[in-house]
């Protein structure tokens, strides 16, 4: 995982937002307050290519299987599971945001802990 998560202002006032609702696990909470504090805050112009935000298609491994997956991160009120489009704010979204290629996440799913790895990010616009 990156020492510190690089966010656009819009998205980490979002997962603020979504973590004084109340929207996430306990375990979630503290992992995202944790890395809130160290993150990087810049306009999107200056976000780097291969880190992951919203509107983006991001390829992801899981480590313990190996098996391949992308996904479209998008607005919450765009999401559609079944057309591979998910929130920014799913636990998917959350557990990548930020984060860059290379980078590889622990996150506590609700169907148990998994380990990440970001293999490509595709911006969209």
């Amino acid at each position: 995982m990156s020492e510190n998560i690089v966010l656009t202002t819009g998205i980490y006032d979002l997962i603020k937002e979504h973590l004084r609702r109340r929207k996430t696990t306990l375990q979630e909470e503290q992992i995202l307050l944790d890395q809130l504090k160290g993150a990087k805050q810049v306009r999107r112009k200056e976000l780097p290519t291969d880190v992951v935000t919203i509107n983006c298609e991001v390829k992801i491994k899981d480590v313990a299987t190996n098996e391949e997956e992308k996904y479209l991160l998008v607005d919450a009120n765009q999401e559609k599971v079944k057309k591979g489009k998910y929130s920014i704010l799913s636990p998917i979204g959350l557990a990548v945001v930020g984060n860059k290629v290379g980078d590889i996440i622990s996150w506590p799913f609700a169907d148990g802990e998994k380990k990440l790895e970001i293999l490509g990010v595709e911006h969209h616009n």
